[in-house]
C-alpha cells in the first residue's frame, strides 16, 4: 500500500509540475489587447441580454455609455421579462443617453429547441446595425477604453471573434474558492498559441460575459443559432466559428472589464450546478477530467502528510506546482494571489464536488436558472 500511494503521489506531481510548466509558457503567449491611437472608424453594436439583474444593471449601463474611441456605438438591452424592475433602472442610469435602445420582451418560454440566453441574444442581434457584435452580460462592468480595445485586436488581427476573460471579483469563502477556476482552468490547460491559430473545435476557450464577434463572421455561422439548445453556449459559439473555418481568440480581459458573477454561496453552487454537466462531454469526460484535477492537485497536497519521508517531499512539490500554476495565473489577470493559491486543492475539491452535484440535478431534471428549466423543451 506505502510503495502503491507513493507512486501515486508521484505520478500526480509530475502532473502537476508538468501543467505548471505549461502555464509558465502560456502565460507569456497571452494577450492584452490595448486601446488604439485613434477611434473606431465603424459602428459598433453592444448587446446586453438581461433578467431580474436589478442588483447590476445600472453599472454595466453606465460603463457602456462612457466608453472611448466608439464614436458610433449601438447599445441595446433585452429585458428579457424580468419581473424586479430591471429596464426601469436601466433607463435611470442611461440618464436621457440616446444611445441606448430597450427591448421589453414578454416573460414567455423561448421557442422549441431554444434555451433563454442563446435565445436573448439572437434577438439582439436581430436589432444590431454595426459591423462589429459586443455581447455582455449584466453583471460585467467595463473600462472606458475596453470596447475600442477589444475592435482594435479584433480587426489588427484579422480574427472573427475575441474572447476577452474580464476579472473575476470573488469576496465569499465559495467564491475565493471556485472562481479564480474560470481563468486558471483554461490558462493552465489550453496551448494558447496554438489555439489562435487552430480550427479545430476542441482548443476553444470563451466567456459569455464578454464577446466580440465580426457581424458578418457572426451570421455566416448561424450565429447563436448554432448554440441555441446549449448550456455552454459561449463555448460552443466559438466552436461553431470554428467549423465554419472562422479564427478566434481568447485573451485576458482583467484590464478592461470585472465581472462578480455570485455573490452568495447558494448563487455559486446554483450557477456551476446548471452548466458543469454540459463542460466535458458527457459523463465519461466528466470523470476524467476530475480524477486527472485530484490526482495533479490533491493527492500530492495528502502525500504532504502521508507516509515516507520521500513521499512527502515529492508530494510537497507537487503541491507548490499547483500553487504555482495559479500564482502565475492569478498576477497575470489580476487575481487575489495570497492566501487563495495556497487553497488550490480546497479549489479542486469544491469543483469535483460541485461538478458532482450538477450531474445530479441534471439527471434528475432538477437544474434551473433565472426561474426556467435548463433544458430545451
Amino acid at each position: 500500500m506505502v510503495k502503491a500511494w507513493a507512486g501515486l503521489v508521484t505520478a500526480g506531481t509530475v502532473a502537476a509540475v508538468g501543467l505548471a510548466a505549461h502555464t509558465f509558457a502560456n502565460m507569456r503567449s497571452l494577450r492584452t489587447p490595448r486601446p488604439p491611437a485613434t477611434p473606431a472608424r465603424e459602428r459598433v453594436s453592444v448587446l446586453l441580454p438581461a433578467r431580474n439583474e436589478a442588483g447590476t444593471i445600472q453599472s454595466a449601463v453606465s460603463s457602456v455609455l462612457a466608453q472611448h474611441g466608439v464614436p458610433d456605438l449601438q447599445f441595446v438591452v433585452l429585458d428579457d421579462g424580468s419581473h424586479d424592475g430591471t429596464a426601469d433602472l436601466a433607463v435611470d442610469a442611461a440618464r436621457g443617453d440616446a444611445r441606448l435602445e430597450i427591448i421589453r420582451a414578454e416573460d414567455r418560454p423561448p421557442p422549441e429547441g431554444w434555451l433563454g440566453k442563446p435565445w436573448a441574444c439572437a434577438r439582439l442581434a436581430d436589432q444590431a446595425e454595426g459591423s462589429v457584435l459586443v455581447f455582455m452580460d449584466a453583471d460585467v462592468v467595463l473600462e472606458p477604453d475596453a470596447v475600442a480595445a477589444l475592435v482594435e485586436d479584433l480587426r489588427t488581427r484579422g480574427l472573427a471573434m475575441v474572447a476577452p476573460y474580464p476579472a473575476q471579483q470573488a469576496e465569499g469563502w465559495l467564491e475565493r474558492l471556485v472562481q479564480p477556476l474560470v481563468i486558471w482552468s483554461w490558462a493552465a490547460t489550453m496551448p494558447l498559441a496554438w489555439a489562435e491559430r487552430s480550427l479545430r473545435p476542441s482548443l476553444s476557450a470563451a466567456n459569455g460575459q464578454l464577446l466580440v464577434v465580426d457581424a458578418k463572421a457572426y451570421r455566416s455561422a448561424d450565429g447563436h443559432g448554432a448554440v441555441r439548445g446549449d448550456v455552454l453556449e459561449d463555448i460552443g459559439l466559438m466552436r461553431a466559428f470554428k467549423r465554419a473555418g472562422l479564427h478566434t481568440a481568447t485573451v485576458d480581459g482583467s484590464q478592461l472589464a470585472t465581472c462578480r458573477m455570485y455573490t452568495t454561496a447558494e448563487e455559486v453552487v446554483d450557477g456551476y450546478g446548471k452548466s458543469l454537466w454540459a463542460a466535458f462531454n458527457g459523463p465519461a469526460g466528466s470523470i476524467a477530467v476530475n480524477a486527472l484535477l485530484v490526482m495533479a492537485y490533491v493527492v500530492p497536497a495528502a502525500g504532504m502528510v502521508g507516509p515516507g519521508r520521500g513521499t512527502r517531499i515529492i508530494g510537497t512539490v507537487g503541491y507548490l506546482a499547483g500553487v504555482g500554476s495559479r500564482t502565475l495565473v492569478a498576477r497575470r489577470t489580476g487575481g487575489r494571489i495570497l492566501p487563495d493559491a495556497l487553497a488550490q486543492p480546497l479549489s479542486i475539491i469544491a469543483f469535483a464536488g460541485l461538478n458532482a452535484l450538477s450531474w445530479k440535478r441534471h439527471l434528475r431534471g432538477e437544474n434551473r436558472w433565472k426561474d426556467r428549466p435548463v433544458v430545451t423543451p
